[in-house]
């Protein structure tokens, strides 16, 4: 019995349960066992290593990135420096006032978009 089966069974019998104070502490385990079951689904299993599985990127041309955070943390900063772009800043919190978008130049490679 696998343990989507095992899952299914216990919200089944869940569901036929009928909730009141003699049958709280029957739920609650129930309840107990889905939570244990739960991330088994997410995790892959450590006893056998499965191959195949994940994939490789071959490391070649231009890359896109985009530099996501919490507030005031120094992105526009990070970008200021990392490429010939300059950002508006107000003296207050949330202070990138639009999106911001650069350029950087990599050695030995030609920006995108230049002749060859």
């Amino acid at each position: 019995m696998g343990i989507l089966e095992k899952i299914s069974e216990i919200e089944k019998e869940i569901a036929q349960t009928q909730k009141n104070k003699a049958t709280e502490y029957h739920l609650g385990l129930l309840k107990a066992k889905l939570a244990k079951y739960r991330p088994q689904l997410l995790e892959p299993s450590k006893s056998a290593p499965s191959k195949g599985e994940g994939f490789d990127v071959m490391k070649s041309g231009n890359a896109c990135v985009a530099l996501i955070g919490y507030p005031s943390v120094g992105k526009s900063t990070f970008l200021s420096l990392m490429t010939p772009t300059a950002s508006d800043a107000a003296s207050y919190e949330f202070t990138a006032l639009t999106c911001i978008p650069g350029v950087g130049a990599v050695p030995g490679r030609k920006p995108l978009g230049s002749p060859t």
